[in-house]
């Protein structure tokens, strides 16, 4: 550091500062000379070898730099930078200019508002930017601080000074806390690879349950009677626990002395009793249950009694339903996300195995035949005690993690005045979001029975809910692996950020959700489209004729997937919020578009074709819920970082469109060459995938997508490339 002179001192000491181009000890005019001090041959003249005074003493504030707390003052948000001028042009003079006769610089005011672009994420409230401690954080509201510069002219003081006021010791500075990207990235691909597994087995379970008693109408009475359970435990409570308990449980881990395991233990007792007494009735009710999914079915004698002996030997699969998502819930908000993803993988292989020796005792349905007129008892029993062992095998895997977690699972029944009576107040939207969807689903599942019976009267198997369920289960395939892995990981920090106020995190995390999925979902939606016929010849080769149709319903639901992820990510800054309210009249828009152009698609297309219709339906009904949701998000947040996700999804799709096509005309190209069986469905699909994969790459590399980029590099980075 220069060694401070004569002018210094005395505008560190509150005198006047010396004129700038006025000669060193010459009278200030107007003021009487003060009395010229005694020559000190360390301090005085420090700066003679500069005969031009080039030097701006004044310029050099060392203490400003120090005392400028960049956490208080964050930088401004994008677009209130001064845009640069001409190259030659003068510059203009700032708004808050510096006065050299002040030391450390008031800084010009900063825009309202919290910086929302800050490297790595990082929030403006909470970052330092310089190293500096808590006394200078809050130096306003202390007195006045003796002369920074004493100690270096301590010899001509009075009295000698201690060395605690000769040297501050500066409090250590805080630690940086660890990337929220890194961690969030660290769970996404845990629960990928849990998800990945977990749907790789549950196609196989498909393929296998597809060997085993086709795609036809006696496969329609099994799915009914499986889903079934399904719709009743979302309905009941599924919902509730998914979105408005995750919230709950993290405020209580938060805030209650024992880390909300009291809380989760009340809530683990409430969905024990509440589904044992839903499910007992539900099994007493299977007969009304099976003519309210299916009257086409009801109306035959021996699918209708087949379709109830299903039903009573799955309804009691919600149960385990239930416990299986309290549980991983509990695990999601204690950070622990991969149990709840991996274990599903035992419920398919015990599924897997089940239908396996369905076919080995009876034989595959292409030899078989079997039908719900020359299906046994035995064969009846084995298939449903087989489902109800997988979800009751898969419920129970969770309690050594929850050991290991330290959670211990007690019932507790003293459930007033603990939260829960606000948990299942906002549960109530939540039931009646569940209510509209589930009634949209009912109405499809009647309409495209119905389609495939006739349908299948008229030679075209493979047209009915069971193709629809099937095409719809590869379709969800990447939303479940992506979107949702993200979101998960998202979810507790965006409901913990609503809870601070936070509205800056949560529009961020909104926007990494979108972007990040949107990479692996805009081009799986075009894969769909352009090889939904392939995928599915050769998915379900051992069913018969009916995969085509399968493939054909499969590119009819292939673009709704974009607005299906979109919807899921934007619905939960709503439940971040504790608002079930809007995500209901959002499910009510879905639901009535859905039921409305699956109605005109039954009644306007032929028998084959209703179902595909339906497929198209779906999407659609997201597309118009999505424009519903953002807005209203958009309202409650403000900017929503739209630009930047627009931009994003519409560079995505103009990679895919050309990719799509290439990939398309590649696999019909291959089919009508090989034909449409095992080795011609692999050929297209391998021909088709990488041609679509190679021009989505070129045309994403020109359009500089940054995520794609990213994504990328880290993948090469992980290979050691």
């Amino acid at each position: 550091m220069n060694a401070p002179y004569d002018g210094d001192r005395a505008q560190g000491t509150g005198g006047p500062a010396p004129s700038q181009g006025t000669a060193p000890g010459a009278p200030v005019p107007g003021q009487v000379p003060a009395p010229a001090p005694e020559r000190d041959p360390y301090v005085q003249d420090a700066y003679d070898y500069d005969p031009y005074r080039s030097q701006d003493l004044s310029a050099q504030d060392p203490v400003a730099e120090v005392l400028y707390d960049r956490a208080a003052h964050p930088p401004p948000p994008p677009g209130t930078y001064m845009e640069p001028g001409p190259l030659y042009a003068a510059p203009t003079a700032p708004s808050y200019s510096p006065d050299p006769r002040v030391w450390a610089q008031t800084p010009p005011p900063e825009p309202d508002g919290p910086s929302r672009h800050l490297p790595y994420g990082d929030h403006a409230a909470t970052t330092e930017f310089v190293g500096v401690d808590s006394l200078v954080t809050r130096a306003a509201d202390e007195p006045p601080q003796p002369d920074a510069f004493a100690h270096l002219y301590r010899d001509q003081q009075a009295a000698p000074r201690t060395a605690a006021e000769e040297v501050p010791v500066a409090a250590p500075a805080p630690s940086k806390p660890a990337g929220r990207a890194a961690s969030l990235l660290k769970s996404s691909a845990l629960m990928a690879a849990g998800t990945i597994v977990s749907r790789i087995t549950g196609f196989l379970r498909t393929l296998v349950i597809a060997g085993a008693i086709g795609v036809g109408t006696f496969n329609d009475t099994y799915q009914i009677a499986n889903t079934l359970p399904t719709m009743i435990y979302v309905l009941v409570g599924g919902g509730a626990l998914n979105a408005v308990f995750i919230p709950q449980l993290v405020r209580a881990m938060k805030n209650d002395s024992d880390g909300g395991e009291a809380y989760a233990n009340r809530l683990l007792t409430l969905v024990v009793v509440l589904l044992a007494a839903i499910t007992t009735i539900c099994v007493l009710a299977a007969p009304v249950f099976i003519t309210m999914m299916s009257p086409k079915i009801a109306s035959d004698p021996q699918q209708m009694d087949v379709a109830v002996a299903f039903a009573r030997y799955c309804l009691p699969t919600m149960f385990f339903m239930g416990v299986h998502v309290v549980l991983g819930q509990i695990l999601n908000a204690r950070g622990r996300f991969g149990a709840m993803m991996w274990t599903p993988v035992l419920n398919n292989i015990v599924v897997i195995a089940t239908f396996g020796a369905f076919i080995w005792a009876f034989g595959g349905f292409t030899t078989s035949g079997v039908n719900a007129a020359t299906v046994t008892s035995d064969g009846v029993r084995l298939l449903g005690l087989g489902t109800l062992l997988g979800l009751t095998v898969q419920a129970l895997a969770m309690l050594p993690y929850l050991r290991d977690a330290g959670f211990r699972p007690r019932l507790r029944f003293d459930w007033k005045g603990h939260g829960l009576g606000k948990a299942a107040r906002l549960a109530k939207w939540t039931f009646f979001f569940v209510l509209a969807n589930q009634i949209g689903l009912v109405v499809v599942t009647q309409l495209a029975t119905w389609a495939g019976s006739v349908a299948e009267k008229q030679g075209h198997s493979g047209t009915g809910i069971t193709a629809y369920n099937y095409a719809l289960l590869l379709w969800q395939m990447p939303q479940a692996i992506i979107t949702v892995s993200v979101m998960t990981a998202v979810l507790p920090r965006i409901s913990r950020s609503a809870h601070d106020g936070d509205a800056a995190a949560v529009r961020d995390d909104i926007s990494y959700g979108l972007r990040t999925s949107a990479v692996a979902i805009v081009p799986c939606a075009f894969a769909f489209l352009a090889l939904g016929v392939p995928m599915a010849t050769l998915l379900y080769a051992g069913s018969g004729s009916g995969a085509q149709n399968i493939g054909y319903i499969l590119m009819a639901f292939g673009l709704g997937l974009i607005p299906y992820s979109v919807q899921y990510v934007v619905l939960r800054g709503f439940y971040a919020y504790e608002d079930t309210r809007t995500p209901f009249y959002n499910t009510v828009i879905v639901a009535a578009v859905n039921a409305a152009v699956s109605v005109a698609s039954f009644f306007v297309l032929p028998a084959r074709w209703a179902v595909v219709g339906m497929a198209a339906a779906y999407g659609l009904g997201y597309a118009v819920g999505v424009g519903v949701a953002w807005r209203r998000l958009k309202t409650r947040l403000g900017d929503l970082d739209g630009a930047h996700v627009m931009r994003t999804y519409a560079r995505l799709t103009g990679a895919c469109v050309p990719a799509a096509a290439v990939a398309g005309a590649a696999a019909y190209a291959v089919t009508q060459w090989l034909g449409s069986g095992v080795l011609g469905s692999a050929t297209a699909l391998v021909a088709g995938g990488i041609a679509l994969a190679a021009v989505f790459l070129v045309a994403a590399k020109r359009m500089r997508i940054e995520e794609l980029n990213a994504m990328v590099g880290m993948v090469r980075g992980r290979l050691g490339r």
